[in-house]
């Protein structure tokens, strides 16, 4: 199995949007949180937290992403239930369900990561006393990062099973895990 700095080497010869690069950590420190509650292989589930958009800057049109970059991914050794879990979390390939809680947790963690990403910024004290009330506020504004589609977080969580407000919750104290390196600690 490729190691993480191998995938981060990936992921920054195909992506050089610093946004990007902070939403793939983002996303990370998720996948791995959830994997370390649920008893799963963190680096496993590091590694498709890590690289589930790295080929979306050189092909950003369905189904061109993901199906570039997880031919990418197969040519370089990486695991095959790693591989799935990037292709499943697009909902216009109808082959690749959400099956395995890998799957399903990267799909819940991909919008929502976004989302607070995007809370945070507005926000002088970024993501220390964020929480998932006021998240679940600024869901509510359609105005506000109007690109996320608030249904996929909702209905994220649902799969996953997970309660919303736990899973927005659970996703802030990840990323807080690692606020510096996501440009997120207090002004």
């Amino acid at each position: 199995m490729p190691t993480r700095d191998e995938a981060w080497n990936l992921l920054c010869e195909f992506t050089q949007s610093e946004s990007l690069r902070k939403h793939a950590l983002a996303v990370e420190a998720c996948t791995r949180a959830y994997a370390r509650k649920f008893g799963a292989d963190e680096n496993l589930w590091s590694l498709a937290g890590l690289l589930h958009d790295f080929d979306y800057e050189r092909w950003p049109d369905p189904p061109d992403h993901p199906l570039k970059g997880s031919a990418i991914l197969a040519e370089r050794g990486y695991p095959a239930d790693v591989i799935y879990a990037i292709k499943s979390h697009a909902d216009y390939l109808p082959d690749c369900p959400r099956v395995s809680k890998l799957d399903k947790t990267l799909y819940a963690c991909d919008e929502l990561c976004g989302f607070i990403t995007a809370c945070a910024l507005v926000r002088p004290t970024r993501l220390d006393g964020l929480d998932a009330k006021s998240v679940r506020k600024k869901m509510k504004q359609a105005s506000f990062a109007a690109a996320v589609k608030r249904e996929d977080i909702t209905q994220g969580a649902l799969d996953l099973g997970v309660e919303l407000d736990e899973h927005i919750d659970f996703c802030i104290r990840a990323m807080q895990s690692i606020a510096p390196e996501l440009g997120l600690v207090a002004a």
